[in-house]
C-alpha cells in the first residue's frame, strides 16, 4: 500500500494544513456547497485526522444545537398548538 498514488496514510496523516482550515472545509461540506477545484484543494492539502475530528465535533454541534431548538420550541408553548 505504500506504492498508492495518494502516498499512503502515514503521508496524509503528516499534511500540514491547520485545524481551522479543515473545520473550514468541513462545515463548507455540511452545506453542501462547495466547488469541484475547492474539493479537489482539499483532498490534496488536509489532514485525514483532522477531518475525521472536525466532523464529529460537527456533527455534535449541530446535534446540540437541535436539541436546544426543540427544548425551546417546546418549552414556549409553541408547539402545543
Amino acid at each position: 500500500m505504500s506504492n498508492a498514488p495518494g502516498g499512503g496514510l502515514r503521508d496524509a496523516a503528516s499534511r500540514s494544513s491547520s485545524f481551522l482550515q479543515t473545520a473550514k472545509a468541513v462545515a463548507w461540506s455540511f452545506f453542501g456547497i462547495r466547488k469541484r477545484a475547492g474539493y479537489e484543494s482539499d483532498v490534496q492539502k488536509l489532514n485525514p485526522v483532522h477531518v475525521i475530528v472536525a466532523g464529529v465535533i460537527g456533527a455534535a454541534l449541530f446535534i446540540g444545537v437541535l436539541v436546544m431548538l426543540v427544548r425551546w420550541v417546546v418549552g414556549s408553548g409553541v408547539a402545543a398548538g
